[in-house]
């Protein structure tokens, strides 16, 4: 059974959203006119040896796959041949501006819910097996053709075959098959069985990824950051105690205290917030240092913005806001915090939806948060 297909004209990101987000796969053919593919696969490859960036060659039977992580060589590719093997690279948004650009397409997902763009590589019978995702991906064919089966929902019951590396499923039965050509668009939602195979070689496919914090995730680092504000001191009292019946008993009124005094910093909504702020936007790769080699001051930034230089963000840079009054926000660059008042707020707020702004009216508030951002290389300003 085919998956019905729409073309980009078709495409209604209200109506996605509402109808199919998370629900349901949905198949765009020619999702990107003029569709132009934005990395070769020899700078795939070479993004694939170097150290800091996460890559996996996996190659083999289905039934028998083996994963190699990098740093890989440049001869190591030479040894495989036109056997069948596919190269994962992470997070190439952050190094080719031109897969950065992919995003664009997808804005009207919250940008803290964006991952990264996985590219990947394969020659002819090339994939990874069967498996399912815990979180939703559009798949965007860059070259060649892949094939794609769709099979059934899953879940944490799923039986799934032994690996280390790979969440390879026991049982597979494609429900749906369709081939992508170059610029068509599969999205496939959370817990959906599917596997891809390259049909010919220089098989290109982006992976537009999302973020999705389990609740393990959330409570965890919650509960670790509530931690940290604690005193030793703060200790269990009970003023009002009366005598009891048999002191072997833990009362409700006891057990209500405890209760209280247990939830009473996680309740915090206020201060939840602004964790998560910072946990949101956790760089993806904190090996990579993007700070550059000469600091700005106020002065420099102050000039640029006179002649009407462009601001850039780092597409490796994660930038997300938090409304904590009327005027005031707290923006996350990269874990990292600043509450911004008045004209800086609004600045901050046009930062995080826009990955260029243009003819930038400052203020002291506004440049100072400016030299903060550029000399930790979260922005920089376009050059001529």
């Amino acid at each position: 059974m085919n998956l019905p297909a729409i073309t980009l004209s078709d495409f209604d990101p209200q109506a996605f959203l509402r109808d199919t987000w998370q629900k349901k796969p949905l198949l765009v053919r020619g999702a990107f006119a003029d569709w132009s593919n934005p990395v070769e696969p020899d700078e795939l490859a070479g993004l694939a040896c170097e150290s800091g960036i996460e890559s996996r060659l996996v190659h083999g039977a289905e039934g028998a796959l083996s994963v190699e992580h990098g740093p890989l060589s440049a001869e190591r590719f030479d040894a495989l041949g036109t056997s069948a093997w596919t190269l994962l690279v992470q997070a190439v948004d952050h190094h080719v501006p031109e897969v950065a650009g992919l995003l664009d397409a997808f804005r009207f997902v919250p940008n803290w819910r964006i991952d990264d763009v996985m590219v990947s590589y394969a020659t002819d019978g090339g994939g990874v097996g069967a498996h399912y995702d815990q979180y939703d991906v559009f798949l965007i064919q860059g070259l060649g053709r892949r094939r794609w089966e769709l099979g059934d929902m899953c879940n944490d019951e799923t039986p799934l075959l032994p690996h280390e590396d790979l969440r390879l499923l026991a049982q597979f039965t494609a429900r749906q098959d369709f081939v992508l050509e170059p610029g068509d668009m599969l999205y496939v939602p959370p817990g959906l069985a599917h596997r891809g195979t390259a049909i010919g070689h220089d098989c290109m496919t982006y992976s537009v990824g999302f973020r999705a914090p389990s609740q393990g995730e959330l409570v965890e680092g919650w509960t670790d950051a509530v931690l940290d504000t604690l005193a030793e001191d703060d200790r269990y009292a009970d003023p009002d105690l009366t005598l009891q019946d048999n002191p072997g008993e833990i009362t409700k009124a006891a057990l209500g205290r405890l209760h209280a005094a247990a939830i009473a910093k996680l309740d915090d909504r206020q201060a939840f917030a602004l964790w998560f702020g910072r946990l949101a936007t956790a760089p993806k790769n904190d090996l990579i240092d993007w700070r550059p080699e000469e600091t700005a001051d106020a002065r420099q930034v102050a000039a640029q913005l006179d002649d009407g230089a462009a601001i850039l963000r780092n597409p490796a840079s994660r930038f997300a806001f938090i409304r904590t009054g009327e005027d005031e926000v707290h923006l996350y660059v990269d874990g990292e915090g600043a509450r911004c008042t008045g004209h800086a707020a609004r600045f901050a707020a046009e930062l995080c939806a826009s990955p260029r702004l243009a003819n930038v009216q400052a203020n002291a508030e506004v440049t100072q948060l400016l030299v903060t951002l550029c000399n930790r290389g979260c922005v920089a300003f376009e050059e001529d």
